[in-house]
């Protein structure tokens, strides 16, 4: 198995709450989370840099990770599914919460600044999209430049 975490037992409120207070460490003044189906799905955290407010948005791709584990299978009880499904969110936010407090440590060490780590997913409301998106949505031309 190559996903991390993958049999993580720590619950994903557990991982959302780690998160969130990483993200105050570092400087969000407003955090907020995006639910579909009574799930977190994304955080959205809003950071001062160079004097101006940035918007991020940072989600966990737990469908993503359900699907890989599923492949995973080769002889499925009555209850694997089910169980994956739990297990997929578990461990989509452990693994967002392990690469923040990396992030995190980098930018407290003084190795990165915020908006350098995080600047892949600076959050365009008027677009609803981050950055990376935007990029790879128009053949990444801003990068041949």
């Amino acid at each position: 198995m190559k996903v991390k975490n993958y049999t993580s037992t720590v619950p994903a409120s557990r991982s959302m709450a780690r998160i969130e207070e990483l993200l105050v460490e570092v400087g969000a003044k407003n955090i907020n989370k995006e639910y579909v189906d009574k799930k977190v799905t994304a955080f959205y955290f809003l950071v001062d840099v160079n004097q101006k407010s940035m918007l991020f948005k940072l989600p966990a791709k737990a469908e993503a990770i359900e699907k890989v584990l599923k492949a995973e299978v080769k002889k499925p009880q009555a209850n694997t599914y089910k169980n994956i499904e739990a297990q997929s969110e578990r461990t989509a936010w452990k693994i967002i919460c392990d690469w923040v407090e990396i992030q995190c440590t980098m930018i407290y060490l003084e190795q990165a600044e915020l908006a350098q780590v995080f600047l892949p997913y600076s959050y365009d409301t008027k677009s609803e999209t981050t950055l990376w998106e935007q990029v790879k949505n128009n053949d990444f031309k801003i990068l041949q430049e």
